[in-house]
């Protein structure tokens, strides 16, 4: 091994991986340092809530794919990503005894890819808010402040790569869950197309299309070379993305030309803006006139008044949110209870309980007006910019659960993070970048939204921010 510990941690996965290739260090090398950094750092981050070091060295020893990340350490979000043998919890105790008998289609993908899985991590339950703080697995722990929140869903998925355990891990996106934890954590976090990676077999069209699947990652060439590698139709899809010619990772360091970039003051919910996080936009907005590009003021067209938006969002959220309950009853004739879960997830099947499906159809046809107005606004831009979050990460706690009002924490969801669910809605391509920090040192993300099916001017304007304000160098602290 000619490169120090500290080094080989801190590297991408793409250079993990060209370690390995000129057999700089062996899979099993790399591995074992990152089980070393797990164990050291998980009891102060709560991270990894399922290790699967045995599933992990098997894999070594039976021979890995040649895929571009091969031999590279890789955790899976304890949703929707099923790996055979091991339990899928979704955060919840009511699943805590669930072991996946097949795996998605997703992480066959990530095994064909080269990486070695090496633990599931931490989510709120069910992924249904932007905080990881589960009553089953208590909080994921900012590994810039660990009093802060990691953000949700994919908040230990975030912990971890922050914190130099692994280069990238899953991450999956139904109203900002890859783009939020990415923001509070520093990290490059891509939303692709509504139907660029696979749901299957299972899932198809879960939570309406709402979600999407890709990663959190320290850089962009390592999120474009990996959603080369699991991109693609799968028999049966609900979605297929429109075809790219070419590939992402080409788009890494690739001439953007001249872009035309809109931007609002406001939020799309006309809800407060944090002083910091306002003035991470004005930055944002005055390193893209720097490259070159033009900037213009263009509120999102919304019609619809943000309390409306908001209530129709969480009709169509509760739904999809809960319907392991609804599967309980029906499947097992098992009548749902509130000790099962958190008071919120009750609250939001009680929801689902009294939505009709006209109510439904309904939802639908009225979120889908501002699907068609956010579409035709985009035809006179080629990107979208706004900060990833209304505010800095916010302490632990600040959206605990409430049994007296156990819709409190999804309403304060709704002020921390009101622009990144929209872009669920639209199906269109969204990532925070990790371009700023407070005073106090937590990051704060930039958000940049593209055409539908358009993730590769958005890869190449990230990649252009990478080289102009290099991110990959700020440790935190449980790691400096």
């Amino acid at each position: 091994m000619n490169a120090s510990t500290k080094t080989i941690l801190h590297l991408d996965g793409l250079a993990q991986a060209e370690l390995i290739r000129k057999k700089e260090i062996k899979p099993e090398e790399l591995l074992e340092l990152s089980i070393q950094a797990l164990e050291r750092l998980n009891p102060q981050l709560n991270a990894v809530i399922t290790p699967m070091y045995d599933h992990a060295r098997k894999a070594i020893e039976d021979g890995l794919p040649e895929g571009p990340f091969k031999g590279v350490p890789f955790l899976l979000k304890d949703l929707l990503a099923f790996y055979k043998g091991v339990r899928s919890t979704a955060g919840s105790k009511l699943l805590m005894g669930y072991v996946a008998d097949h795996d998605s289609t997703l992480t066959a993908r990530y095994k064909k890819a080269g990486l070695v899985i090496m633990g599931k991590t931490n989510l709120p339950e069910f992924g249904i808010l932007p905080t990881t703080e589960s009553e089953a697995f208590g909080a994921a722990h900012n590994p810039w402040n660990l009093d802060h929140t990691t953000g949700g869903s994919s908040g230990g998925s975030a912990a971890a790569v922050a914190a130099r355990i692994v280069a990238m891990a899953h991450a999956n996106d139904g109203g900002g869950s890859i783009r939020i934890p990415a923001a509070c954590c520093g990290l490059f976090g891509l939303k692709p197309t509504r139907g660029r990676n696979p749901s299957g077999p299972l899932f198809t069209e879960y939570m309406g299309g709402l979600v999407m699947e890709h990663i959190v990652s320290r850089s962009v060439r390592d999120s474009a070379t990996m959603l080369d590698a699991t991109a693609g139709y799968e028999p049966g899809d609900p979605y297929n993305a429109p075809a790219f010619a070419g590939t992402f990772a080409d788009q890494v360091g690739k001439a953007t030309g001249k872009l035309k970039i809109g931007f609002s003051h406001g939020t799309p919910l006309g809800t407060p803006l944090n002083a910091e996080a306002s003035k991470a936009q004005k930055d944002a907005l005055l390193l893209c006139q720097k490259l070159g590009h033009e900037v213009v003021e263009m509120p999102l067209p919304i019609t619809m008044s943000g309390e409306k938006l908001v209530e129709l969002f969480t009709l169509i959220w509760a739904t999809g949110a809960t319907v392991n309950l609804g599967m309980m009853k029906q499947m097992m004739g098992i009548e749902p209870h509130p000790s099962m879960v958190e008071p919120l997830t009750w609250a939001m099947y009680e929801i689902s309980q009294k939505t009709t499906a006209m109510d439904l159809e309904l939802a639908k046809m009225g979120l889908q007006t501002l699907v068609r107005e956010v579409g035709r606004a985009f035809e006179g831009i080629d990107v979208w910019l706004s900060p990833t979050l209304a505010e800095p990460p916010v302490k632990l706690g600040e959206m605990k659960q409430n049994p007296e009002n156990p819709l409190a924490p999804f309403q304060r969801a709704a002020l921390f993070a009101p622009y990144t669910a929209i872009f669920n809605l639209t199906g269109q391509p969204a990532a925070s970048v990790p371009l700023f920090w407070t005073e106090g040192g937590l990051p704060i993300g930039i958000q940049i939204v593209g055409k539908f099916g358009d993730e590769a001017t958005l890869i190449r304007l990230a990649s252009q921010m990478e080289q102009e304000m290099p991110w990959a160098d700020k440790l935190p602290p449980v790691v400096a």
